[in-house]
C-alpha cells in the first residue's frame, strides 16, 4: 500500500542519495533508509522537527454497543475510562503476561480505533475474535484510508502551527480532528522515535500533507535517523526489541498498561511482576567501543576462561553521536543492570558498557 507514496517522497530527495529499506519491524514493508542526510535528519530529530513516513500502519475498527466493555476486558490499558476523544498506548497480552500486540487505541462516539504497526492489523483483528462470541461487536479492517506521517523533534508543534495556525497540542493519544485544503486531518499527540511527537493522518491526502509539512520546516528522516533516536532514549520498538518472549515491565512499556483496571488478560502475571518484582532481565543500553554494527541476537559475555555466562542479548544497534561510538539496545539480566558493567558482545571482536537511560546529551 505504501509503495506509490514511498517512491513520491524518495524521488523527491533522488539527488541527495535518498533510498529505501525494508522495515526491521515489518520486512514485508519498506520504507525511506535515509534521504541522504543521516547527521541532519538526526539533529533535526533533537533541535528541529523530522518527518516519518507511516503510511503503512494498519487501522482496525471496533464499533457495536457491547465494544467498549469488550476491549476494556482484554486489554492491558484502560479502555472503559476513556472519553470520548480520549486514547492511549495499549497491548494486548498472553494468558502469560508476554506482550502479543502494540498498538494506539483511540475512542470516538461510535467507535474505537486500533492503530497498528505494518502487518499487524489483521493478526490482531483475528486474536481479538477469538474471545468473541455472543457480544454485540464488529471488528473491521480499515487501514486503506489510515495513512499517517509521523513529526517528531522539539519544533513539531511549531512546524505544526505553521501549517494548521492556531492549532494547540492536546493530552497524549487524544485525535483532534483539523480541517485542511477541504480535508480532514486527525492530529494525535504520541511518542515518535521516544520522545514527544505528533501522528497526522490525511488518508489519501497523505502525500500533499507530506509536501506542505516540508514546506513548513520538517526535514525528511529514515530509519537509520529513527533508530539513531529511540536507541538513545532506550524506546523499544515493536518486532525488533519485544515479541511473544517479553513482559511488558521488560521493555519499559510502562504507559501501555494498567495496574489499577482490574482484570485483563495477562494481568494476575503483570502484577506479580510490579509486586515482587520479578523481572529476571530488562531493556539496557551499552555504548560500545566501535561503529561496526552489531547484529541482533548477539550474546552479551561476562567472565573469563571456563566460567563465561550469557548475561544478555542484543535486540538493536545504532551509532550514537552522542557516544561517538556504536550502541545496542538489549535485554540484560537482573544484578546485572548497573551503569558502567561491561561485557563482551559475543564473537563480534567488540564489548559494551551499560550506560543510563535516556543516554545524556
Amino acid at each position: 500500500m505504501s509503495q506509490p507514496f514511498l517512491e513520491h517522497i524518495l524521488a523527491a530527495s533522488a539527488s541527495q542519495g535518498a533510498r529505501a529499506a525494508a522495515r526491521p519491524e515489518a520486512s514485508d514493508f519498506d520504507t525511506a533508509l535515509t534521504f541522504g542526510d543521516v547527521p541532519a535528519e538526526y539533529r533535526a530529530g533533537i533541535e528541529g522537527s523530522c518527518l516519518f513516513e507511516a503510511v503503512d500502519r494498519e487501522r482496525l475498527i471496533v464499533s457495536g454497543g457491547d465494544a467498549l466493555g469488550f476491549l476494556h476486558r482484554l486489554l492491558a490499558n484502560d479502555v472503559r475510562s476513556l472519553a470520548i476523544g480520549e486514547g492511549n498506548r495499549n497491548l494486548l497480552l498472553s494468558a502469560k503476561g508476554k506482550v502479543l500486540f502494540d498498538f494506539e487505541l483511540a475512542r470516538f462516539e461510535e467507535r474505537l480505533e486500533l492503530s497498528t504497526p505494518p502487518g499487524q492489523g489483521q493478526k490482531l483483528a483475528a486474536a481479538l475474535d477469538m474471545y468473541l462470541f455472543s457480544e454485540d461487536v464488529k471488528i473491521e479492517e480499515a487501514s486503506q484510508e489510515h495513512r499517517p506521517l509521523e513529526l517528531g523533534g522539539p519544533g513539531a508543534l511549531e512546524t505544526i502551527g505553521r501549517l494548521f495556525p492556531g492549532f494547540e497540542a492536546t493530552p497524549a493519544h487524544a485525535p483532534r480532528e483539523v480541517l485542511w485544503n477541504a480535508s480532514s486531518v486527525h492530529v494525535t499527540q504520541l511518542p515518535v522515535a521516544g520522545a514527544p511527537g505528533f501522528r497526522l493522518d490525511a488518508g489519501a491526502e497523505a502525500a500533499a500533507l507530506w509536501t506542505a509539512l516540508v514546506g513548513s520546516g520538517a526535514l525528511p528522516a529514515g530509519l537509520v535517523a529513527r533508530d539513531m533516536l529511540r536507541v538513545e532514549r532506550g524506546a523499544a520498538l515493536f518486532g525488533v526489541d519485544v515479541d511473544e518472549n517479553i513482559y511488558p515491565q521488560e521493555a519499559r512499556l510502562g504507559d501501555a498498561f494498567s495496574l489499577e483496571k482490574g482484570c485483563y488478560i495477562g494481568q494476575e502475571v503483570v502484577a506479580k511482576i510490579e509486586t515482587y518484582g520479578g523481572l529476571n532481565k530488562r531493556l539496557e543500553a551499552l555504548a560500545v567501543d566501535g561503529d561496526e554494527p552489531i547484529p541482533r541476537g548477539t550474546k552479551l559475555l561476562l567472565g573469563e576462561a571456563n566460567d563465561v555466562r550469557e548475561l544478555g542479548l542484543v535486540t538493536t544497534w545504532a551509532y550514537s553521536f552522542v557516544l561517538d561510538s556504536g550502541c545496542v539496545l538489549a535485554y540484560v539480566k537482573r544484578k546485572h543492570q548497573t551503569p558502567g558493567t561491561r561485557f563482551v558482545l559475543g564473537d563480534t571482536g567488540f564489548e559494551g558498557t551499560l550506560v543510563e537511560l535516556p543516554i545524556a546529551r
